[in-house]
């Protein structure tokens, strides 16, 4: 009787091995979306930090030195060029006009009749060079106290918003003293500073030169600007310059724009984030960033729907990331389908059931 039972058992095990692969086998591939890999016109956004600056700054300093009599602006204000700021005590400063004109006016008369007595040949050249000599010394000593007369009341250079002053009235101040009496700062338009890495200025500058993106050029180039509460800035600006030089502490190029600010939204040394269209590549290819992984050595990966329904791993180059995109500059052709749904259930080479992004159903279970 037991040798009845051993081959019938042995028969049994080896049945049983013979349909678990063919239970494995039965598998349906796995469902997984797609999305067709189409070339498109891609704008070339960056996003870059940035700090605004004042269009044009001017630290207000006296001429002459002189005691303030008064102040004649509200600090915070916004001032006109040439509205006076300052009045210094103008008193010594007439006196001395008043001197250099009765000066001139002496030196006038007696080169006047120099001038006559030389046309009579009653006085020698050189006795009339010299009355004439000393009236020019005297016109130009007139003009001199005439101009410090003048910068005893002190204007704005510049139209703008006037900061704190740092003196008051009865303060005693210097020529060209070092300390300013208050500074300026024209706003509307005001300048946003940025810095972008040079690697990626060179590499745009070579697309260019290659035709594989068109730029109209960095001087009109249009920039948007967010705030830093996470605003957008409501007016747009112009790409001014892009430095010469790069900053050997960072590898980056500073990159100058230009906003109008009727309002005065933004303040010098404003932490913004600024959008710059630095072009357009006219075939660009985009693909979902979530269809994009990375290799042991950290190159980017996709995985391709063949045409036998396979995923296959392809090794991608990638460039900006736009808009929950990426701009994919070698490694696919416009086509091709991409794996965006069902990844994790996917392995390179595997036989898969694609369908379009956001049409993928549950896989049924194996009976």
């Amino acid at each position: 009787m037991p040798r009845l039972i051993l081959p019938a058992l042995a028969m049994s095990l080896v049945l049983a091995g013979c349909d678990r692969p063919q239970q494995q086998h039965q598998m349906p591939p796995a469902n997984i979306g797609y999305a067709v890999v189409t070339a498109q016109p891609v704008p070339l956004l960056v996003e870059l930090p940035g700090r605004t600056n004042p269009f044009a700054v001017s630290e207000i300093r006296p001429q002459v030195s002189g005691i303030i009599q008064k102040r004649l602006f509200v600090e915070g204000s916004t001032v006109k060029q040439g509205q006076p700021l300052y009045q210094i005590d103008p008193a010594p400063y007439r006196a001395a006009y008043d001197s250099a004109l009765a000066t001139l006016a002496s030196t006038k008369s007696r080169a006047d009749r120099y001038a006559r007595l030389m046309s009579e040949n009653a006085i020698a050249p050189q006795a009339a060079d010299d009355a004439r000599a000393s009236y020019l010394q005297a016109k130009a000593n007139a003009d001199a106290a005439r101009i410090n007369l003048g910068y005893t009341r002190i204007v704005a250079s510049i139209s703008g918003r006037i900061g704190a002053s740092t003196v008051t009235e009865g303060a005693l101040v210097t020529a060209q003293q070092a300390t300013a009496l208050t500074t300026l700062s024209t706003l509307d338009p005001i300048y946003v500073d940025v810095s972008q890495s040079s690697a990626e200025l060179v590499a745009l500058r070579r697309a260019v030169q290659a035709g594989s993106v068109n730029s109209t050029g960095p001087l009109t180039a249009e920039v948007s600007l967010k705030l830093d509460d996470g605003s957008i800035y409501p007016e747009k600006g112009k790409l001014q310059f892009t430095d010469v030089t790069v900053d050997p502490a960072t590898g980056a190029v500073q990159l100058r724009a230009i906003f109008p600010n009727h309002d005065n939204i933004l303040l010098p040394g404003l932490y913004v984030r600024a959008t710059i269209n630095q072009g357009v590549d006219p075939h660009g290819n985009l693909v979902p960033q979530n269809a994009v992984g990375h290799n042991q050595k950290g190159e980017p990966t996709v995985l391709v729907v063949d045409a036998k329904n396979f995923a296959r791993l392809r090794l991608i180059k990638t460039g900006r990331a736009i808009d929950g995109t990426w701009q994919v500059l070698e490694g696919l052709k416009p086509g091709e389908k991409v794996i965006t749904e069902g990844l994790a259930k996917v392995q390179p080479d595997m036989p898969v059931n694609p369908q379009p992004a956001g049409q993928t159903k549950p896989v049924a279970a194996a009976r």
